[in-house]
């Protein structure tokens, strides 16, 4: 097989916060298009959009007011085929978000008559129907007087769940897709995949909720054998389209053994891999997650950073580890996302508690911090942007892209020689030293060294991610 998809480097654009074409401090559609130069010379193989349909934003636009619209604030559907079209030019293939497991309260499905045909709804009751939180605090449920009926919502209450065991749902989302396929996207990248299929029978849920989990571990309510038709019906309309249209899955579970039903051959192409997201800078905890994911996934996606998790610089604390774990990345077999900013060694940023907007931070008053810092505008040129939607740290001029490009040594330019050098062919881990992790992919050995201490290595070194060869690529002789 040999699917564009299956080595591919995407590249996720978090749209409000990638390129700003007019200055209101927001990025859109067309500030997209006009970067297109540059993502073409980074190198990469496709974009991810996140959404950019018609939203009140109460999630940056994973709350859908229609699914068939673009944003005014992020540009026009006229500007969104213009990308498509630049993008196919330079060999760039573009997915973008869907977001099936909940909608916009504002959304007509939701405000007009038939919203019981539509959503997760329970008539009457002094109290919620069940005990099932939100997991983003309080519980799912929320009373709407007006219609005498409670209603599911596992995130905000702005965000109403749709009823997938409703075929007018399965109907209005075929409609959907189609509509964007025929615009010529190359793909969908799914929110919450595992999530559409809510238990019909409504049980509680086991308590305590564990707070040191993702919820989709522990969840009983979801991850529903039903979901499965879902992506079979999916998969066959994709196969309707040319061009080996890809299916992405968010499908976050820690235990990778309940990914692996996503991935039959007649369901989704990929899902996301966020093993090494849950994994510290330790030699042994990555191998062990690399080899567990390759032993149990029939195709092994790569992700480090997403606009949904802490940035590596911050997390695998600082700049040497992740430049190694840019090689590292790279050198994995199988599709791998970047996140933007990732390429410019972009840190968490530590926001002063009033400019965030994140809707957790909010509905959790504080208690969690939310998801701002890792998605602040990424800095284009040394002149910050004055009015970004989230304020750009006063040293991010120098690790701007103007700053960077062409420069020795620089983030960009080491990610831009990789994506060129990237290699291919089998994989096979080699024997190393404690705290070296070291494998063959193709011609090329991929080294990286954990703990600091210098050794022998043999063979021409083609990349190394510093002076002191923390990681490094070598030639075989």
């Amino acid at each position: 097989m040999n699917e564009w998809w299956r080595e591919a480097v995407f590249y996720q654009v978090y749209v409000r916060s990638f390129a700003d074409s007019n200055g209101d401090g927001i990025g859109d559609i067309p500030g997209i298009t006009s970067r297109l130069g540059y993502l073409e010379e980074l190198g990469v193989d496709a974009i991810w959009l996140t959404p950019f349909y018609a939203s009140p934003q109460a999630d940056h636009g994973y709350d859908v007011a229609d699914y068939v619209d673009v944003d005014p604030q992020f540009g026009t559907l006229a500007d969104f085929d213009d990308l498509v079209a630049a993008a196919h030019e330079r060999g760039i293939r573009v997915i973008v978000d869907i977001v099936p497991n909940h909608s916009s309260s504002q959304h007509p499905w939701f405000t007009g008559p038939d919203r019981e045909q539509r959503y997760v709804t329970v008539a009457g009751g002094d109290a919620p129907p069940n005990n099932w939180p939100s997991n983003w605090g309080g519980p799912a449920w929320t009373l709407d007087e007006d219609r005498g009926h409670w209603y599911l919502h596992l995130f905000a209450p702005e965000q109403p769940d749709l009823d997938w065991n409703k075929q007018l749902v399965r109907d209005d989302f075929e409609t959907v897709l189609r509509f964007w396929l025929d615009r010529g996207v190359d793909g969908f990248r799914i929110d919450v995949a595992h999530g559409l299929v809510k238990k019909a029978s409504l049980e509680d849920e086991p308590e305590p909720f564990p707070t040191d989990r993702f919820s989709s571990d522990w969840r009983t309510a979801i991850d529903q054998p039903e979901v499965h038709d879902v992506y079979r019906d999916w998969h066959r309309l994709a196969d309707e389209y040319d061009g080996d249209r890809v299916l992405v899955g968010e499908v976050v579970f820690s235990d990778q053994q309940r990914v692996v039903p996503y991935l039959r051959p007649d369901e989704l192409h990929l899902a996301f891999n966020f093993s090494l997201v849950f994994q510290p800078w330790e030699a042994d905890k990555i191998r062990a997650s690399i080899e567990e994911s390759l032993r149990t996934l029939p195709i092994v996606t790569w992700v480090f950073e997403n606009h949904d998790v802490t940035r590596i610089v911050t997390r695998f604390g600082g700049e040497r580890q992740a430049r190694a774990a840019a090689l590292l990345l790279l050198a994995l077999p199988g599709p791998v996302f970047v996140y933007q900013g990732q390429e410019l060694g972009l840190e968490e940023v530590d926001l002063p508690d009033e400019v965030r907007q994140d809707p957790i931070f909010h509905r959790m008053k504080g208690e969690r911090i939310g998801r701002d810092g890792c998605r602040v505008p990424i800095p284009w040129m040394r002149e910050l942007q004055p009015n970004a939607w989230l304020p750009q740290p006063a040293d991010w001029g120098e690790k701007s892209v103007e700053a960077q490009t062409g420069r020795g040594g620089s983030f960009l330019e080491l990610y831009r020689r990789a994506l060129e050098l990237r290699p291919h062919g089998p994989f096979a881990w080699r024997r190393s030293p404690p705290d070296v992790l070291a494998f063959d992919r193709g011609d090329l050995t991929c080294i990286v060294n954990f703990g600091g201490e210098q050794f022998e290595v043999e063979g021409e070194v083609v990349l190394a991610s510093d002076e002191d060869g923390t990681a490094l690529w070598v030639e075989r002789s």
